[in-house]
């Protein structure tokens, strides 16, 4: 009997594809979109595609239209021997030819994936499985922004230490903060957006000329891939793209540019749901192999994650770009689980956004008593600006340099310390120490950012 470790032991497709090392794309809607058996499922739309696409135009008999619809149907086949075969010929599409042909039969195979080439029907399939990834990453994106949303409303005036540098610097508001991750989810909608609606069907033939549809009797073969786009909701390419990677390019970058702005939030999160700060928290913590007192951030966490890893998957698939020829080798096989890997780590990244800020939780007492941690230097800038007209520039700054000094030195508050100065005598001190009022346009600007639809 085999041991259940023994590495003799084959994996089923299922538990290859499982997720085990990604718990970030792990049982998430673009998991299930970019498996492989949701490729495969892209491959049979494309060969059927083309086989309606030229039956529309008079190339095929609608009969075989039919017939190779019918036999599209990805539990005819085995993944895993499909992966094993496409050694042979460097990519799947060979061995899935040759099977779909076979289950068409005789009298119609003839019109399996006739006048195209392997890369018409990988990057058609690619760009299916890409769409339909991206419909769920939008619609997490979506409840992403509706929750930011309402957390920037709830904490408009929700007072918090400014931090730069790691450091204290000015007071801000949560509200604004949040407002600002919602910017950026908003700004990779629009980018996720426009990149969808673009994607285009790929259809060139052997070297991209469209030959061989002339061969098989096509009038005017440059009508065929705006009728193969028809059949599958892509866009129709104005050229064969074979070796212009746009389209993945375009992929690349709106995706990296998804994950960094999901991981601006995380890590922010990250920070203020340290112990010692803990002004943030989610809503349920994941727990510890050893210790039975953690509730760490593990949605921040895996988010932070994707956002690491994901320059470099866009990295790869622009070094793509520089594609020898007509039609490449390496540079095109070079994309393919990158470009998955990028689809499974912003999918799983929204749908861990979504759940982070659905859950959140602001501890507003938090933020406001940590505005008092640098013993009122918190608001030495705005001191600077009021003193310097009324003690002069020089002046101001070296009165309160030296206050600042002491509030480390004899442990006292800066309005404490001022206030014993003669200097201050007439100076509504009250009013200029108070943090929480002293957080300029920062209601304003949130405001403004909220009326983006």
């Amino acid at each position: 009997m085999t041991s259940p470790a023994s590495p003799a032991s084959p994996a089923s497709s299922a538990e290859a594809d499982a997720g085990l090392l990604g718990p970030g794309w792990a049982g998430s809607p673009a998991a299930s979109a970019t498996s492989d058996t949701a490729f495969l499922r892209a491959l049979l739309d494309a060969e059927a595609a083309l086989t309606r696409a030229q039956t529309a135009l008079g190339l095929a008999p609608a009969e075989a239209a039919d017939a190779v619809t019918r036999a599209a149907d990805p539990a005819r086949f085995d993944v895993r021997a499909l992966a094993e075969r496409a050694r042979a010929g460097g990519n799947p599409v060979i061995p899935l030819v040759a099977g779909l042909t076979r289950a068409v039969g005789e009298e119609y195979g003839p019109y399996v994936h006739r006048g195209a080439t392997s890369q018409d029907i990988m990057d058609t399939a690619t760009m299916l499985v890409a769409v339909r990834t991206l419909e769920a990453v939008l619609a997490d994106l979506a409840r992403t922004e509706a929750a930011l949303a309402r957390l920037a409303r709830a904490h408009r005036d929700t007072v918090m230490p400014g931090r730069t540098l790691t450091q204290h610097a000015v007071p801000t508001t949560f509200g604004l903060k949040a407002a600002g991750w919602r910017s950026l989810v908003l700004d990779a909608r629009d980018r996720i957006g426009r990149v969808r609606n673009t994607l285009p069907a790929q259809l060139g033939g052997a070297a991209g000329t469209l030959a061989a549809f002339a061969a098989y009797g096509a009038d005017d073969a440059t009508a065929l891939p705006a009728a193969y786009a028809r059949e599958l909701g892509l866009c129709a390419p104005l050229l064969p793209w074979h070796t212009l990677r746009t389209p993945v390019a375009d992929l690349a970058g709106c995706l990296a540019f998804a994950a960094g702005a999901l991981g601006k939030a995380a890590a922010d999160v990250l920070v203020l749901s340290r112990t010692e700060i803990a002004e943030l928290a989610e809503g349920s913590g994941g727990g510890s192999s050893a210790m039975p007192h953690k509730a760490n951030p593990v949605r921040a966490t895996l988010i932070a994650a994707a956002a690491r890893r994901a320059p470099q998957l866009a990295a790869t698939l622009y070094g793509s770009l520089a594609a020898e020829d007509e039609r490449p080798a390496g540079a095109w096989h070079a994309e393919w689980e990158p470009l998955r890997d990028l689809l499974r780590l912003v999918g799983g990244a929204a749908r861990d956004a979504a759940e982070l800020t659905e859950g959140l939780r602001v501890d507003a007492d938090a933020m406001r008593a940590h505005l008092g941690l640098t013993h009122g230097l918190i608001v030495s800038e705005r001191l600077s600006a009021e003193l310097a007209p009324l003690l002069g520039r020089t002046h101001a700054k070296e009165l309160l340099t030296e206050l600042a000094r002491r509030t480390y030195t004899d442990g006292r508050d800066l309005g404490e310390l001022l206030a014993e100065q003669p200097e201050s005598k007439d100076i509504d001190l009250g009013r200029l120490t108070d943090p929480t009022r002293y957080t300029g346009s920062a209601g304003t600007l949130t405001d403004r950012a909220l009326e983006r639809p």
